[in-house]
């Protein structure tokens, strides 16, 4: 670190002005594991009152300014004093990161083998994600020309060499009117950015010109956030109504438009946006001393244009009540405790969060709810906010970056005491956590599939750890892991044979439908007998019987169908030839509106061709099925029928899916017709049916879960119909109606369908008999990325085997099992061929350490060769 030049000299004792006294470590923003360690900064004077550990700041670092994140403050250092650089900006007075949340990126840090830089990052919206600007501020000789009297009486006692500055200024700012006030400005503003003080001086830059060539403005640089505090200019009164009154009725006729601003602002509590006044009368009433017109801050609220009614607890089945005591009883002691609260479908499990959520509140403490972005529904939102109001800050990705940036303030500024939202919602900035609830505790989509790849549910545990809180995971389909943990709870040691769970989870159960309602009786249907009698569409007779019922009936159906666009390939019949992917391996999917193929990887698009590319033939075929085929066949099959289509390609917009459920809970449509997105979180009192279009697409995935995500989707799709007072029926189309994923699924049966699932998994060693990390290998050359892949493979089994946990030297229980590498599933993306190791860990191997020092090698290859390598612990996604 450079010798920091200190702002002005004196003769004999030097001043001190403690900005050296005391030392911050900062984790600066710069994502690289050179850079993964903190750095030493001194503390300005000015700032020792506000900086805090989780401070954000702007430092010096490579020759440019970055910003950083404080994790810790001394008053000692490694390196000397003199040597130190001073922080440059605290960029907020209220810390954005809590200490709690510091402590939490270093667990993420290493259990997910990623920068602590990565880690903080994640915990903050996007909006503070500062990025640079060049700025201008004040030189040493503006410094000393602005303070120059106060510097002398304020050392009189000491020999203070202060050259005369009249003298010294340049001619031009001598002789220029302006320069005072804009020696000013900057002062006040510092550091500002030059477009800015342009603005505020539009005939100046001449002379911000002129200062700058000669040192009494310097350029610098500053952190400054993507999206700020966004303000209103007001108009208010500054006299009492009955003065304003008086004053009106004196103007009278003499100036109608300011008498009409005195009764309007009077009529709204003395305070009208300036923005719809009329400005000459603003101007006039300001120059009389009855109005002032400033700047307030106004908060982005996405829900500022609804009305949420009110709403009371309910009373509880017996169920109900059994579990919540559970709970509560486990929330009064603040005692760190996980549970999982297995419920079927229309169990009642919401009522029951609210009412936790209620005792956790009165104790004085904050509770999150997360809920995957898919399920995250108008009618979920509105659940909560019925129930606690403006308590309640919801965070998703639809709302805009500054929604989601004043979201989260209100929670940091304690505004609310409830936050909601997607897997992100887990850092929400509360001091007192006292609850955490993850609902659909199994959907893939918590745990993060970028750097840091995090998962929600094990960061949500470890938090609540850290506060004394209570952890509930609840879902009608737990994933393997987590029932696998709450089937062992209470065991010091496993039974023979089985692995030691990963957390200990304590069970609760609510294994019936509230008012006694039954579950939908499902049909399924085998396809194949449907082809040997004829019927080639894709709906089969039970459903298209089933359909027209509904239709009669003025009943509405949901269509589930897991696969978007139109079809999933496009093949000439002629030559054979498939439409590809020219970056990736992977065919093109056909979407028919915009008449275009693209690529669900990269995004790649291209017109879909009239004529084969290859052989020139007009024999192009689309094949398979995506939800825009389904919504034209529905359209063939029943005309008139009103159907909604629900999936990414018509969810893009912001409000599209508020408004698209809004028009099929208004009865604006018979069909609700989409993919994942409506198996979740919906509840329609005329939903009688559920028809699963192609319930075995994902069933024969190369992944290990393709048989539990299937018996997830079935279940959840299938609680849909029936909720209310009509009954349900569900009707499940598939190829495969022997597989035991879709048999226990028709008959609502997890129990069975977990005891034969984990039977599958002890024999083949997969979680939650081990653990997993998956290292993925990318490179533009195969041979070498082969060679590459084959070296890393090598070293990876020599760490293992210097700690003694290689697979062959397994009699102590503790084991790294490494396989591959081999080509990944999709094996070049973006032009990037791709290869891929599975990590296994059983016992007390320590998967994130053995990753974390073989990625340190990787790293000099990478920067030598420009393979890219990527490891996720606990993968979801095995691609």
């Amino acid at each position: 670190m450079s010798e920091h030049q200190p702002l002005f000299h004196t003769v004999g004792d030097t001043i001190l002005d403690g900005s050296h006294s005391s030392v911050a470590q900062v984790i600066v923003d710069v994502p690289s594991k050179a850079t993964n360690r903190p750095f030493d900064y001194a503390i300005p004077q000015e700032m020792k009152a506000w900086l805090e550990i989780g401070s954000r700041v702007g430092v010096p670092f490579g020759g440019r300014t970055v910003q950083g994140f404080v994790i810790g403050l001394s008053d000692t250092t490694d390196v000397p004093m003199s040597r130190l650089k001073p922080i440059q900006q605290l960029l907020d007075i209220v810390p954005p990161l809590l200490p709690d949340l510091v402590q939490l990126a270093q667990w993420m840090s290493d259990r997910y083998v990623c920068t602590l830089t990565a880690a903080l990052q994640v915990m903050i919206p996007g909006a503070m994600k500062g990025k640079r600007e060049k700025a201008v501020q004040l030189g040493e000789d503006a410094v000393l020309y602005m303070h120059h009297e106060r510097l002398l009486e304020e050392h009189s006692n000491v020999d203070m060499q202060l050259p005369d500055q009249l003298a010294l200024m340049p001619h031009k700012l001598l002789a220029d009117s302006l320069t005072p006030k804009l020696l000013a400005y900057v002062e006040r503003h510092e550091p500002i950015a030059a477009d800015k003080l342009l603005q505020a001086f539009p005939d100046a830059a001449a002379l911000i010109k002129e200062a700058l060539q000669h040192g009494w403005l310097v350029e610098t640089e500053r952190i400054k956030d993507r999206i700020g505090v966004k303000k209103l200019k007001r108009v208010s009164l500054t006299v009492d109504p009955e003065q304003a009154e008086q004053a009106a009725a004196e103007i009278g006729s003499r100036a109608r438009r300011q008498q009409e601003l005195l009764y309007q602002l009077l009529e709204f509590d003395g305070e009208l946006p300036l923005r719809s006044l009329n400005a000459s009368a603003v101007k006039a009433l300001e120059g009389k001393g009855l109005v002032v017109v400033d700047e307030v801050e106004v908060l982005r609220d996405p829900y500022a244009d609804r009305r949420f009614k009110p709403t009371q607890p309910l009373a509880l089945t017996e169920e109900q009540q059994g579990v919540l005591s559970r709970i509560t009883e486990v929330l009064d002691r603040e005692y760190a405790q996980t549970f999982l609260l297995h419920g079927v479908t229309g169990s009642g499990k919401t009522e029951v969060y609210l009412q936790a959520i209620d005792r956790c509140l009165r104790s004085g403490r904050q509770a999150i709810v997360l809920v995957p972005e898919i399920s995250l529904t108008p009618q979920m939102v509105e659940r909560f906010k019925g129930r606690f109001g403006s308590k309640v800050a919801v965070m998703h990705s639809r709302l805009s970056q500054g929604e989601r940036y004043d979201e989260w303030r209100k929670i940091r500024e304690r505004r609310v005491q409830v936050a909601i939202g997607a897997r992100s919602a887990v850092f929400a900035p509360f001091e007192h956590i006292g609850l955490i609830i993850m609902d659909e505790e199994h959907e893939t989509s918590y745990k993060q599939e970028e750097t840091p790849k995090y998962h929600a549910r094990d960061v949500a545990i470890e938090r609540a750890r850290l506060h004394g809180a209570v952890v509930v995971l609840g879902s009608a389909t737990p994933s393997m892991e987590t029932y696998y943990a709450a089937k062992l709870h209470g065991y010091e040691v496993p039974p023979s044979g089985l692995e030691q769970p990963a957390w200990d989870l304590a069970p609760l159960a609510m294994p019936t439908r509230v008012g006694g309602r039954e579950l939908p009786p499902v049909t399924i249907v085998d396809m194949r007998e449907q082809l040997k009698i004829g019927n080639r569409s894709m709906f089969s007779a039970p459903l298209e019987k089933a359909l027209e019922e509904r239709i009669e009936r003025g009943e509405q159906t949901v269509l589930l169908l897991n696969r978007r666009g139109y079809s999933t390939f496009v093949m000439c019949r002629t030559c054979g030839y498939v439409a590809q992917c020219p970056e990736c391996d992977i065919s093109l999917t056909y979407h028919m509106k915009s008449g275009h193929m693209r690529c669900h990887y990269c995004g790649y698009a291209e017109r879909a061709p009239v004529v084969c590319p290859s052989c020139e033939s007009e024999h192009i075929r689309y094949f398979g099925t995506g939800t825009q085929r389904v919504e034209e066949q529905l359209a063939k099959r029943f005309p008139g029928i009103r159907v909604i289509r629900m999936d990414v390609d018509t969810t893009t917009e912001k409000g599209s899916h508020e408004r698209l459920l809004a028009q099929f809970g208004e009865r604006k449509a018979d069909v609700l017709l989409g993919t994942q997105m409506v198996a979740k979180g919906l509840d329609f009192p005329y939903v009688t049916l559920v028809g699963v279009i192609a319930a075995d697409s994902a069933l024969h995935m190369p992944d290990f879960r393709a048989a539990e995500k299937t018996f997830q989707l079935l279940t959840q799709v299938a609680g849909r119909a029936g909720r209310h007072q009509l009954p349900g029926e569900v009707v499940v189309q598939t190829y495969a109606p022997e597989h035991y994923s879709i048999i226990h699924a028709a008959q609502h049966d997890y129990a069975a369908f977990a005891s034969e699932e984990l039977r599958h998994r002890r024999q083949q060693m997969v979680p939650p008999f081990c653990r997993l990390a998956l290292l993925s290998m990318t490179h533009e050359q195969l041979p070498l990325l082969v060679h590459v892949a084959e070296n890393a493979a090598l070293r990876l089994k020599e760490l293992a085997e210097q700690r003694g946990w290689l697979h062959a030297q397994n009699g102590s229980g503790n084991a790294i099992e490494i396989l591959g590498p081999v080509a990944s599933p999709i094996p070049r993306i973006k032009n990037r061929y791709r290869f891929q190791c599975i990590i296994k860990s059983k016992g007390e191997a320590d998967l994130s350490s053995l990753m974390a020092e073989a990625m340190k090698e990787f790293d000099t290859v990478s920067k030598e060769q420009d393979v890219w390598f990527n490891v996720d612990i606990d993968p979801q996604m095995m691609m």
